[in-house]
């Protein structure tokens, strides 16, 4: 479920004009739908709504009818927010296993969809490589990162992006090698599956993590707007400092995602079936040690060409992702609508080259 509330047209920040954030239970939707006209919502992954409110006279008396209802969980927007340019990693980042609302285990789809606030939808898959140094990048991110991201993509000319977090470990050693978001538009929301990332900082001596599992799930378990009613490919963007492992087990999958059918799949397979529904890129981080080999990054260039692109610092991640997405867009803006592509074109991928 993608993310109801979102920027206004002047390309304002939510981050900076709600100053609180109500918590309602779904069950109690319909008795405060009069309550709620007027401010954004959007669906938690935990069956809950968040509810976006700047005043507050109105945070209060919401509350106050919420309490009533016993399905109050209420929080000051200026304490979750403004306080992460105070706050350490640990501290924003508390979860010492994996959230369940990130849990993929039984996840069939997570879906971008159009909407009345949000009608021609871009999907944005994020993959965060999660293990050891690299969780400095989601630390980043939503200190400083992301609003200005957001920002520049909308300001861009890409009016309705939804992204959808993924956070990456290492599928031969970790216990939380993938852990899925929704895909939102609204800064909160975004803000929410970003911390609720588990930072296990694992990842093991095997020369690699799992990046072909954010192709896999992309892949395999994502229904995109943007592609099915215009004829556009989403954005596949996987960050981090090691290469990519090489396969991924057919049992292996079916202890992570649950009951269905599966294969063993090698990382190529998976970046092929990937880049039919998705413009894959991989950001290489080369400030760590392990980022500064040469060996790595001639393989992701070798795997990605054009696709890859090298961050010499953590900072620079926000703005190589919002060039990325500028870029690709600039080349197929030219087509307003899919009717308008010449026939002789099959795939997104011809139309960009």
């Amino acid at each position: 479920m993608m993310g109801y509330g979102g920027y206004s047209s002047s390309s304002r920040s939510l981050r900076s004009s709600a100053k609180h954030l109500v918590k309602v239970k779904a069950d109690d939707m319909d008795l405060l739908k009069d309550s709620l006209s007027g401010h954004s919502f959007s669906l938690a992954g935990d069956g809950t709504y968040l509810v976006s409110i700047n005043n507050t006279t109105e945070a209060n008396r919401l509350e106050s009818n919420l309490a009533s209802l016993k399905g109050l969980s209420f929080a000051n927007m200026d304490d979750a927010m403004a306080g992460y340019d105070h706050r350490s990693r640990d501290a924003i980042f508390s979860g010492r296993q994996i959230n369940n609302s990130m849990n993929p285990h039984g996840v069939k789809i997570r879906e971008s969809r159009d909407s009345a606030d949000h009608p021609n939808s871009l999907a944005i898959v994020l993959g965060l490589d999660e293990t050891g140094s690299m969780g400095s990048v989601p630390h980043f991110l939503v200190k400083e990162g992301l609003p200005n991201l957001m920002d520049k993509i909308i300001k861009g000319g890409v009016a309705d992006p939804q992204v959808l977090f993924l956070g990456i470990g290492d599928h031969e050693w970790d216990n939380a090698p993938l852990q899925v978001g929704q895909f939102e538009s609204n800064d909160e929301l975004l803000d929410k599956w970003l911390t609720d990332v588990y930072l296990e900082g694992r990842g093991g001596g095997n020369d690699g993590e799992s990046y072909l599992l954010a192709w896999y799930f992309a892949a395999y378990h994502t229904a995109i707007d943007c592609l099915e009613k215009r004829g556009r490919k989403g954005y596949c963007i996987t960050i981090g400092d090691e290469p990519t492992l090489r396969t991924v087990p057919e049992t292996f999958l079916r202890r992570l995602m649950g009951e269905g059918q599966y294969q063993t799949f090698s990382a190529l397979e998976l970046l092929d079936k990937a880049r039919e529904k998705y413009l894959v890129h991989h950001i290489h981080i080369r400030e760590t040690g392990a980022g500064s080999s040469r060996f790595t990054m001639d393989g992701w260039k070798q795997l990605l060409s054009d696709g890859l692109h090298i961050a010499e610092r953590r900072s620079d991640v926000a703005d190589i992702i919002a060039s990325i997405i500028l870029s690709g867009e600039a080349k197929v803006n030219i087509y307003e609508t899919p009717s308008m592509i010449s026939p002789e074109f099959t795939k997104t991928e011809d139309i960009i080259r």
